[in-house]
């Protein structure tokens, strides 16, 4: 920013104007140090330095400031305060450093007219800068009282807000002054509380970013002279009065509600809310506005406080598809604090600049966008294979949803090398694409894998036509032990949806999978229909969905077990939605009860026919079927993870390891008569059927996959097996 206040020095009359890490140097009279507080818009600070000396120690700091003849520069019934900024070595503590020339200044007003001034440290009258470096320090008093970015305007920041003096600034290397001068306008998609966009209103109408401010500090001084000030505040009401038809057309959009509430409030407050619309919406139907080409700029989340990582891959490649296709002749500004996420964007910056925003380093990416045709392009080459399969697929299999009434399911599945991401659709309140990436093996081209992702996404994103808040994007790699279940986000936002009868909760976001396993449908749909009057026995019954499939289909009784309590809660809210209460068993505890609301609005509860079980189910397992008292079920569903190490088990799961033993203790605890259905999704499994010779075994693998997933090879296998009899 420093080479932006410099020039706005030299603009303002300045002389032996010096860059500065950090800062600019120059000399300047009264009348220009009160333009420079008034109209800096990249200034956060205007000192007038009093001395700069080495300092060994606290004493010798003392020294220094009570030499200053502080009663000269400001009156004793003035309140001050002490700033202090940077490290000395002899120095270390900023608070006891600021003690020292606080007892400084009071010490010499007290020698100089028997009195000291008092301390405000929240609304001071003179704010006294003090600067340590290893050089040594640097005592000067804040002109503008108070950090110049509080333009006045701002009621409410919002999540992540930028600094208006960095606003302005990335505005300025957008060339946004000539840009607006030309008559283009302004488009931010991802506006937030709008500074920006009143940044840019104000820089379009002349308007002076301290017109609004109250108090400056240089008004606490004896050196103030009213009269040069209401000169200067008169001319720069009169400019903004001329400048007011020079604002350009501008719009902001945003999804989020209270952001755009802060963004009116604070349009409202900067006296430029005419000339500022505001949307509620989503970033990718933002559009040009006027007839001459503007600016696009924008400051996406970074994932410091807002967004995942996947979320910002997600917006990232759709923000610059948006605007390749949607503002063709406009010029295009980014700022991000992800640089590497640039490329994720699919556009060649023209130009860069670093800047920081707080602690973070950030850059602003430029472009130009090439004049095109602004109708949506069809995608070419591989894309366009990719666009035809999706949409051959979606055309079949939407079909074949409505006649099988089927809600949810697979449109794709890596069915292209090329492109390897899974597409799920999900018809809830609205519908909502689920899109998981299948991480590239290490020999593809990371810009290659960007550029596939970016053109599934934009094709997804067309052939759905949803809003990009209606696309739940993650990259599934392979996972360790428990991962796959493992918390990604914290949002917590659930929907439902409705399979053969039974109503389901799902999370799109903070999970890699969902709650449901889409390629168990048709099995769900066979527990159902063969529940009626039975025992049905839910191992690593994860959110319970066969569970409830069972007790829609009338069995008597049901337990399920898994080891996470998040996932049991999951299944009581499973079963609760569709009218069964569910007793839950902990470690350690007795099994209670629990549904939410009076016993009236579950018709079909009956006390403890619903079981849930938090264990282990490796070790329950041995367990009950060790034990000549443990129940007997009719029907068992035993769908195990690949591998699992979790903290909480005794000891590891390997299916392929450990499947003899869970299937012989399955069918300890299966009645004569009754079912087991063993399943699991590794994809090299082999069932040891000598070791299981002695129960009768089918592969029912083909009769387990719907439509969606007939694609090789199959995402699961699933055996049928029973007692012998005789």
């Amino acid at each position: 920013m420093e080479p932006l206040l410099a020039a706005e020095l030299v603009a303002f009359g300045a002389a032996d104007v010096r860059e500065r890490r950090g800062g600019v140097a120059a000399e300047v009279a009264w009348r220009e140090a009160y333009r420079c507080c008034l109209w800096s818009r990249i200034a956060s600070r205007v000192l007038l330095p009093l001395c700069t000396e080495p300092v060994e120690d606290s004493d010798a700091l003392y020294q220094l400031a009570h030499r200053i003849d502080w009663p000269s520069y400001f009156d004793v019934d003035r309140r001050f305060a002490i700033e202090v900024a940077g490290r000395a070595r002899a120095l270390t503590h900023s608070h006891y450093a600021a003690l020292k020339v606080k007892d400084a200044i009071a010490d010499r007003f007290r020698a100089h007219c028997g009195e000291r001034p008092n301390v405000s440290a929240d609304r001071p009258d003179v704010r006294v800068h003090l600067h340590l470096a290893d050089a040594g320090c640097t005592l000067s008093l804040d002109l503008g009282g108070d950090s110049l970015h509080r333009r006045g305007y701002r009621a409410s920041a919002g999540a992540a807000p930028l600094k208006e003096n960095l606003a302005a600034a990335l505005l300025m290397r957008a060339n946004w002054p000539a840009i607006a001068a030309a008559g283009g306008g302004l488009v931010d998609p991802l506006c937030g509380s709008g500074t920006l966009l009143v940044e840019a209103a104000w820089i379009a109408g002349d308007v002076a970013p301290g017109l609004l401010r109250e108090q400056f500090g240089f008004q606490s001084l004896n050196s103030y002279d009213a009269a040069i000030w209401r000169e200067l505040q008169d001319e720069a009401q009169q400019r903004r009065v001329d400048g007011a038809s020079k604002i350009p057309r501008m719009l902001g959009t945003d999804i989020d509600a209270d952001a755009l509430r802060s963004a009116r409030q604070n349009a409202r407050l900067a006296g430029v809310d005419a000339q500022l619309e505001f949307r509620e919406g989503d970033f990718a139907a933002a559009r040009p506005i006027g007839s001459t080409p503007g600016l696009l700029i924008t400051n996406p989340p970074y994932g410091e406080r807002l967004g995942t990582e996947a979320d910002l891959i997600k917006l990232y490649s759709l923000l610059g598809v948006s605007i390749k296709q949607n503002f063709p002749g406009w010029h295009a500004a980014v700022f991000t604090g992800r640089p590497e996420l640039g490329p994720r964007l699919g556009l060649r910056a023209d130009k860069l600049y670093n800047f920081y925003n707080g602690d973070l380093p950030c850059k602003l990416l430029l472009f130009d966008i090439l004049q095109v045709d602004a109708t949506l392009p069809a995608p070419t080459g591989k894309a366009e294979d990719f666009a035809n399969r999706l949409r051959k697929n979606h055309k079949h299999l939407a079909k074949w949803a409505k006649r099988s009434g089927v809600s949810c399911y697979r449109v794709y599945d890596a069915d292209l090398p090329d492109y390897a991401v899974a597409v799920d659709l999900y018809p809830c309140e609205e519908l909502r694409v689920h899109v998981h990436e299948y991480a590239p093996p290490k020999t593809i081209d990371p810009n290659a894998a960007e550029r596939r992702l970016r053109d599934a996404l934009a094709v997804i994103h067309t052939e759905f036509a949803v809003p990009t808040t209606a696309m739940h994007f993650k990259v599934r790699q392979q996972q360790k032990g428990n991962e796959q279940y493992g918390r990604h986000e914290q949002k917590a936002e659930t929907h439902e949806i409705e399979e053969h009868g039974c109503r389901l909760k799902v999370n799109l976001d903070d999970y890699i999978d969902t709650g449901i396993f889409l390629d168990h449908r048709p099995l769900r749909r066979r527990i159902q229909s063969e529940a009626a009057g039975k025992r049905f026995l839910n191992l690593f019954c994860y959110t319970s969905t066969a569970t409830v499939h069972a007790a829609r289909g009338g069995a008597a009784s049901s337990c399920s077990v898994d080891l996470s309590a998040n996932y049991l809660e999951w299944s009581r809210q499973n079963l609760e939605l569709n009218g069964y209460a569910a007793s839950v068993e902990a470690p350690g505890a007795a099994a209670h009860t629990a549904w939410r609301g009076p016993r009236t609005q579950l018709p079909h509860a009956r006390s403890h026919a619903h079981r849930l079980v938090r264990a282990d189910c490796l070790v329950w397992l041995r367990e009950q079927a060790a034990s000549n008292t443990s129940p007997r079920y009719d029907l068992i569903l035993c769908d195990p993870p690949t591998f699992s190490n979790s903290k909480r088990m005794d000891d590891t799961l390997d299916v392929q390891r450990d499947h003899v033993e869970l299937i012989q203790n399955c069918m300890a605890l299966l009645a004569r008569g009754g079912t087991l259905y063993f399943s699991n999704n590794r994809r090299r499994f082999k069932l040891d059927g000598e070791a299981l010779q002695a129960f009768d075994i089918s592969d029912i693998t083909a009769q387990t996959l719907d439509e969606d997933f007939k694609r090789p090879p199959p995402p699961h296998r699933c055996w049928m097996i029973r007692h012998r009899l005789g």
